[in-house]
């Protein structure tokens, strides 16, 4: 049972009952989708939302970096037009402007849709599926570039959502889609990636699958590290034929099957091994306790989230934790109820040990708590397993 990773308290709330969950990740052993089930409605869920992508620097400079290449790569200038789905903050898009390429976001979450247009970059706060699509097309608006960062597994209803993406491309359209990689996942014991707001988990064999059942080609896949290991999808109309098919896209998928991906039983085991990082990670906070340690936390990720009310660590083990976030601030994270600060608070309370709960991030994260060292504290993430990082 888990609340809503997202579902940040305030004083009042922590004095009243929390709705909590089953969490619970289920495969398809046809398709081998992995998904959880649908308990709260994305209105629930994304109405107002606490994750800005800009408040990591790392991932601005993956905006950057994507925005360059693939301006280049499909020579996009003034002529054109990039839209992205669930843009969130305009973190991205706002390269793309700065070049000269008219853009448009799409963002259900008014708060965070609010900051964006801000910035300049105009933005729809709504939902996408086939609705929205068809009422753009009709507005004479469709994407040369349509992108979808790390949306497609918040998305509850795929069908609609891919073939919205389908009608939203142009002709000779290129779509890219970023999410979280399922084999880096399984292989690194990455469980709490695993939320309710998270309803779906990609395989390339997976998503191969759902985008040509759209009328979407796979032409090309790159291998990233964001987010603990993520995939990059390069796809195109099915009748485009514009861009070849790269060797890469079977590639992947051959260690894909060859990684038991396509069997039942490779993910049955995935279970066991989720238990047993909880026992070494209740261990490792049970021994630091005796040992007369204080420990705090970076970070209010919702992975962290889960991971904390999966194993049971509450403010008996973890007296605080920060986040740059200032709407997160002054909350308390939700089930465990451990109070959230600004930065500062590691520096005024010097503990002996800051767990990164963001551990994609720690190599960011280690570069901001380099003071923690000076006062022999440690930093130590929990995710593939327990380890003291950012030490020589």
């Amino acid at each position: 049972m888990s609340p809503l990773s997202n579902a940040f308290l305030d004083e009042t709330q922590i004095l009243q009952d929390e709705r909590q969950y089953p969490l619970h990740a289920y495969v398809c052993t046809n398709c081998f989708l992995v998904q959880v089930q649908e308990y709260a409605g994305p209105d629930e869920i994304f109405g107002s939302y606490a994750y800005f992508s800009s408040f990591s620097s790392s991932w601005l400079a993956h905006c950057k970096n994507y925005a360059t290449e693939i301006t280049a790569r499909l020579k996009l200038d003034s002529n054109h037009c990039v839209i992205e789905v669930a843009s969130n903050d305009g973190c991205m898009l706002k390269n793309f402007l700065e070049a000269g390429i008219p853009v448009l976001g799409i963002e259900p979450a008014r708060n965070v849709a609010e900051t964006a247009e801000a910035a300049g970059i105009p933005t729809l706060s709504e939902f996408f599926g086939v609705a929205l699509a068809q009422r753009l097309v009709n507005e004479g608006r469709q994407a040369d570039l349509l992108i979808g960062n790390n949306v497609l597994a918040h998305v509850p209803e795929l069908n609609d959502f891919v073939a919205g993406m389908q009608i939203l491309l142009k002709e000779n359209g290129v779509l890219t889609l970023e999410f979280p990689h399922l084999l880096r996942l399984m292989e690194q014991g990455q469980f709490d990636t695993i939320y309710h707001e998270h309803f779906s988990y990609f395989s390339l064999l997976t998503a191969h699958r759902l985008l040509e059942e759209h009328g979407l080609q796979v032409f090309d896949v790159q291998q990233l590290e964001t987010h603990g290991g993520s995939l990059r999808v390069f796809s195109q109309r099915a009748d485009s034929g514009v861009h070849a098919l790269s060797g890469s896209v079977a590639d992947l998928i051959e260690l894909e099957e060859s990684a038991g991906l396509s069997k039942a039983e490779t993910y049955n085991s995935f279970a066991q091994q989720v238990r047993g990082i909880r026992l070494k990670t209740l261990e490792f906070f049970v021994n630091a306790k005796r040992l007369g340690k204080s420990i705090a936390a970076y970070g209010a990720p919702a992975k962290g989230n889960t991971m904390l009310n999966y194993c049971g660590i509450d403010r008996d083990f973890i007296d605080y934790t920060v986040d740059l976030n200032p709407d997160k601030q002054g909350k308390f994270l939700p089930g465990t109820r451990i109070p959230v600060y600004a930065p500062d608070r590691i520096n005024e309370t010097r503990p002996d040990i800051v767990v990164i709960l963001p551990w994609n991030l720690k190599e960011e994260i280690v570069q901001q708590l380099t003071h923690v060292r000076e006062w022999g504290g440690q930093m130590v993430v929990l995710i593939p397993g327990v380890e003291v990082v950012g030490e020589s």
